[in-house]
């Protein structure tokens, strides 16, 4: 195969529409549940996994900001949100230059959108078998 823009559709190497996926967390004792978009592992996980690697950033808080989307494939994070929050829009009332931010993501909701983007990356894999050991070993 001559590798082309045309082959690659042929072959089903983009990763398409964002994948609509209902999620559900905890907070204190609230639970809340939210539709989510998320964007199948594609060229913006793969430089987050690089920039993770190069310790460049936090490579849970990448790989949500890659996957996370709009239903039209836009961003909703950046890392910076997801590690710090976004800015304090009370800060910003009182001061435009402000640089205080709301606190990191809260961890039962990053565990759920964890979830969810593994659920659209295994989708449609089956799970691997227990590697079996020899009768030798215990």
């Amino acid at each position: 195969m001559k590798l082309t823009l045309d082959s690659l559709k042929k072959t089903g190497s983009f990763t398409g529409r964002p994948v609509a996926k209902e999620i559900t967390w905890r907070q204190g004792d609230e639970t809340f549940t939210a539709t989510v978009y998320v964007r199948p592992l594609g060229y913006q996980a793969a430089v987050s996994d690089v920039l993770a690697a190069g310790g460049k950033q936090d490579n849970i808080a990448g790989r949500i900001a890659a996957a996370i989307c709009d239903e039209d494939g836009n961003t909703v994070f950046t890392v910076l949100d997801i590690t710090h929050g976004p800015l304090d829009p009370v800060e910003l009332a009182k001061d435009p230059e402000s640089t205080k931010r709301l606190g990191a993501l809260d961890g039962n909701l990053t565990v759920a959108l964890m979830v969810a983007i593994n659920e659209v990356t295994n989708m449609g894999k089956t799970p691997n078998s227990a590697t079996s050991t020899s009768s030798g070993t215990s």
